[in-house]
């Protein structure tokens, strides 16, 4: 669905795809913008295209905006090893400095939330301004219930199968289209808005099954540093945002103890895919928080 991609941005736009050795290996992020240096995190099950909206939002507002395919997502490598928050932490804060910037805002999304509060908590001095949607924090936030109806668990059930060895790639490699529909169809409350197809085929391509469930099967190890982390709160100004038909107030709650300088906003008629969904509001909160100092 590379069309979808190339269609979306025009040469105005100027979008650079930049590619980065770290340690070996290969990491793909898109640039544009000039100014202060944002770094954007996607979830699972995306990629850097979610952030395109925003993209465009940042640049226009005079900030450089670096959206990027952490290990293991879309045109980045896809290494054996290395998906706890911690290692992919340091991955992007390497990338980020051999991209010229040794201070920079983050804002992380699902699973990219999670990588943003190590990055935060492991380089504090590098990052100034964090913004975490849509996810809650392993070692954080409690685990998660089983004996809930499924109704309840929709936002959940995928922690444990996504976490079991073999077993997930060998259900769903062929059939990954029905596989993630079925997140996007559930998880969005605008799936229109949303870039599915764009993600299905990211998704379908050699590996990349593998390498989206190993941040899942990294979570014990993830755990053990958060709890560590969580003995010493962030410092820098802390914005959680929440969707109204997600996760509703949890980064707050999440983050209520592990951040001194926090504040909290729902988005109102939005699902999980805040960035895509509701990119208009989801950008004001945002260019109303971010530092143009960097």
């Amino acid at each position: 669905m590379t069309h979808q991609i190339s269609a979306f941005f025009t040469a105005a736009d100027a979008v650079s795809h930049q590619y980065v050795q770290v340690d070996g290996k290969r990491i793909h992020c898109a640039v544009m913008g000039d100014g202060p240096p944002v770094l954007l995190v996607p979830g699972w099950p995306q990629t850097w295209f979610t952030w395109r909206h925003i993209m465009k939002s940042l640049a226009q507002a005079g900030y450089t905006a670096i959206a990027v395919d952490p290990p293991g997502t879309g045109d980045s490598d896809r290494p054996a090893h290395g998906y706890d928050t911690g290692a992919v932490a340091r991955v992007l804060h390497c990338l980020m400095e051999q991209l010229g910037h040794t201070v920079y805002q983050v804002i992380g999304h699902d699973i990219g939330m999670w990588v943003a509060y190590a990055m935060a908590s492991d380089y504090p001095d590098a990052i100034r301004r964090l913004v975490l949607t849509e996810a809650v924090i392993p070692g954080l936030a409690p685990a998660p219930p089983i004996f809930v109806p499924p109704e309840d668990n929709i936002f959940l059930w995928h922690f444990l199968f996504n976490q079991l060895h073999d077993l997930p790639e060998a259900l769903i490699t062929g059939r990954e289209r029905a596989y993630l529909s079925f997140m996007f169809d559930k998880w969005s409350h605008r799936r229109d808005r949303v870039a599915a197809d764009v993600y299905i085929d990211a998704y379908s391509s050699p590996g990349a099954l593998r390498a989206g469930f190993a941040y899942y099967r990294a979570i014990p190890e993830t755990i053990r540093q958060n709890l560590e982390r969580s003995k010493t709160p962030l410092c820098m100004p802390t914005l959680a945002i929440g969707a109204e038909h997600a996760t509703r107030d949890a980064p707050l709650v999440t983050m209520r103890d592990n951040a001194s300088d926090l504040t909290g906003v729902i988005i109102p008629d939005c699902g999980h895919f805040v960035t895509e969904e509701c990119h208009e509001a989801f950008s004001e909160h945002v260019l109303a928080f971010l530092s143009p100092q960097g």
